[in-house]
C-alpha cells in the first residue's frame, strides 16, 4: 500500500508509524505540513492510496481530505475532541485514556472512527505518555484501521478547547503537590509551565520536605525543591523566557540558591546491586548527556566495576537511553564549539571507561529510543538488549553533517560488519528493533511495555552472574580487547574521529551550529529532506 504519512515533525510517534509501516512492506513516504499548497502537491506527487496523519497541528486541507482516505490519529479516547487532549487527561487526573484513529473531516476530530485502544494512565509527563502508552496505542489503532473495517460514530462526542495557561496556572497557596505535579507534567515538554519569570519542567515529589508554600526550600545537585501546602516538589529543570531549558541551579543562578540547604532527594543518576549484578540507573532528561552528566556517570561505572560483581547493566532511563551530547548546554556556553569539544571528549571517556572493562561483562538495556552517540555508546556494551518498539537513529548527518566519535568506527564495523555499518550511517533513517537485530546492532528485543522488559533483562542479567562459565567469557573478552588493541589502539580510532569532528566545531562550514540551533529552539522545519519524502525524488 502507498502511504504518505503527513505530519508537523518528524516526532517519536512518527517514526515509529515509518519503521511499522515499513517492515510490513507498505511504501512509505513523508511530508512535513508546511502550509496547503506544499501539502496538496505532495499529494499529488506520492499518489496514495492511504494519508495518514499522526502529528499535526493545523487541519488537514479540504482539497485534500475530500479526494483521498486521510487517516488521522488522536491521542484521545472515542468521542474526544480537541487539540489538548492528552493535557487535559492529566489536569482532570484521568484513570484511563485512549488513542483513535479517524478519518478527516471537515469538522475537527468529528470523522468516523476506524479503531481505538485504550490504557492506564499513570503519573508522568504528557511527552512521557505520549512516547511509551499513547504511541504503542496509536500504532495498534494504526494498523487495525489500515485494514478498512467498516467506520462507525461515536456514541457521544466532546469539544475541549485547547488547554489556555489560565487553566493550569499554579496557586502555591492552595495548590498540594499532586495538583502541582499535574499542573507542571501537562505542560512538559514545550513549552512547559509558566509560572512567573519562569517556565517549570522535569517534576518530581520531593518527599519529607515541607516549608511554606511556594518557598524555595532545598537543592541537590541541578534541581531545586520548592513548597506547596502538603509537601514539596523537586524542579529539574527550569526555562526563562527565550531561554533555553537548563538545569534549574544554573538558571536560578548561585546567589539565589546558595543558602539553601543540600538534601539528598533529587537524582538522576543511582546505583542498586542484587544477586551478583550491580545495575546502573541514568534517566537524564531527553537523553541528553551533558559533559558533567558523562563525567559523573563515568565515575559511577568505574565505582560499579570495583565492587565484587562480576556483571553490570547499564539501564538507561524509562523513556530514553541516551541521544548523545547534550546539544542545550552546549547551545548555553560561552563557546558553543568549546563545549561541543568538551562534550564529545567527556563522552568518549565514558564510552572508553565500558569498553575496557575486562572486569566485568556489560549489558546495555535501552528501555527507550537512542540516538546519535547514544546508540554507539550501547555498543560499548557487550550485550546489548532493546524492549520491542524501541527506535534506533545510529547516524549523526542529520545534525550538519556531523562526522561523530564515540569510538564508532571501531564499535560499529565490529558488531555489524563494514557492509552493514556504512548503510547504518549513511541511511538517515530510524531502525526498529527487527532491523537492529538483522544488522547487529543489538542482540534481542523484548517486552511490550517498560516493565516486561526490566523484569527479563533483570532475569537475563542474574544468569549471566550465575553462568559457570562466565569466567571463561570474561578472559576471552580481555583476550579479545588485547588483539583488537594490538590491530589499532582505541586512541588511534578516536583521534581519527576527533579530527574530523574539529572541523565540524571549528571549521568554515557552519552546518553543525546551524542545526543544532535550529533544533534547540524548535524551527519549524521549511521542506522535507529527500530520504523522507520519497515521493520527491
Amino acid at each position: 500500500m502507498r502511504i504518505l504519512l503527513l505530519a508537523h515533525a518528524f516526532n517519536s510517534l512518527t517514526q515509529r508509524l515509518w519503521v511499522e509501516l515499513t517492515a510490513r512492506g507498505h511504501e512509505v513516504s513523508l511530508e512535513f505540513d508546511v502550509n496547503d499548497a506544499v501539502t496538496v502537491e505532495a499529494v499529488a506527487l506520492a499518489r496514495p492510496e492511504v494519508i495518514l496523519a499522526p502529528f499535526l497541528k493545523r487541519a488537514i486541507p479540504e482539497a485534500v481530505w475530500r479526494d483521498h482516505r486521510c487517516l488521522v490519529v488522536h491521542p484521545g479516547p472515542e468521542g474526544d475532541r480537541g487539540p489538548s487532549a492528552l493535557d487535559w487527561a492529566i489536569l482532570d487526573g484521568a484513570e484511563t485514556w485512549g488513542v483513535t484513529v479517524l478519518e478527516a473531516e471537515a469538522e475537527m476530530d468529528a470523522g468516523p472512527v476506524l479503531a481505538s485502544r485504550s490504557f492506564a494512565m499513570r503519573p508522568a509527563t504528557k511527552s512521557s505518555l505520549y512516547r511509551n502508552e499513547v504511541t504503542e496505542a496509536a500504532v495498534a489503532a494504526v494498523l487495525e484501521a489500515l485494514d478498512a473495517p467498516a467506520p462507525r460514530r461515536p456514541a457521544t462526542s466532546r469539544w475541549r478547547p485547547a488547554v489556555r495557561p489560565a487553566d493550569r496556572a499554579l496557586d502555591w497557596s492552595r495548590d498540594d503537590t499532586a495538583t502541582v505535579l499535574r499542573k507542571i507534567r501537562s505542560a512538559d515538554g514545550t513549552p512547559g509551565l509558566r509560572d512567573g519569570a519562569l517556565f517549570l519542567h522535569d517534576a518530581h515529589p520531593a518527599e519529607g520536605l515541607a516549608g511554606a508554600p511556594g518557598a524555595l526550600i532545598a537543592r541537590h545537585g541541578g534541581a531545586v525543591a520548592r513548597a506547596t501546602v502538603d509537601g514539596a516538589v523537586w524542579l529539574g529543570h527550569l526555562r526563562a523566557p527565550g531561554g533555553l531549558k537548563l538545569p534549574a541551579a544554573e538558571v536560578l543562578g548561585e546567589p539565589a540558591i546558595a543558602a539553601l540547604p543540600d538534601i539528598p532527594g533529587y537524582h538522576d543518576l543511582w546505583y542498586d546491586e542484587r544477586h551478583g549484578v550491580g545495575f546502573l540507573h541514568f534517566p537524564f532528561l531527553n537523553g541528553a548527556f551533558s559533559t558533567a552528566q558523562c563525567q559523573r556517570l563515568r565515575a559511577a561505572f568505574a565505582a560499579a566495576a570495583a565492587r565484587p560483581t562480576r556483571v553490570i547493566a547499564l539501564m538507561g532511563g524509562p523513556d530514553f537511553w541516551s541521544n548523545g551530547i547534550h546539544l542545550g548546554t552546549i547551545e548555553a556556553a560561552a563557546s558553543p564549539a568549546e563545549e561541543s569539544w568538551r562534550n564529545i571528549e567527556a563522552m568518549n571517556d565514558l564510552c572508553r571507561e565500558i569498553v575496557t572493562c575486562g572486569s566485568h561483562l556489560t549489558v546495555a538495556a535501552l528501555h527507550g529510543n537512542a540516538g546519535a552517540g547514544g546508540v554507539f555508546m550501547a555498543l560499548a556494551a557487550d550485550v546489548v538488549l532493546a524492549r520491542q518498539g524501541v527506535v534506533l537513529n545510529p547516524h549523526y548527518k542529520g545534525m550538519g553533517n556531523l562526522y561523530g566519535s564515540e569510538y564508532w568506527t571501531y564499535l560499529l564495523p565490529r558488531r555489524c560488519g563494514a557492509d552493514h555499518a556504512a548503510a547504518v550511517t549513511q541511511a538517515r533513517l530510524p531502525v526498529g528493533t527487527a532491523e537492529a537485530k538483522a544488522l547487529g546492532l543489538i542482540d534481542d528485543s523484548f517486552g511490550a511495555t517498560v516493565g516486561e522488559f526490566r523484569t527479563q533483562v533483570e532475569a537475563f542479567a542474574f544468569a549471566l552472574a550465575a553462568d559457570p562459565g562466565l569466567e571463561d567469557r570474561l578472559a576471552a573478552k580481555r583476550l579479545s580487547r588485547l588483539a583488537d588493541e594490538a590491530a589499532k589502539p582505541l586512541e588511534a580510532y578516536r583521534a581519527e574521529e576527533l579530527e574530523r569532528m574539529r572541523l565540524n566545531f571549528f571549521g568554515f562550514d557552519p552546518s553543525y551550529h546551524v542545526a543544532r540551533w535550529n533544533f534547540i529552539t524548535k524551527v519549524p522545519k521549511s521542506r522535507t529532506p529527500l530520504y523522507l519524502a520519497r515521493h520527491r525524488g
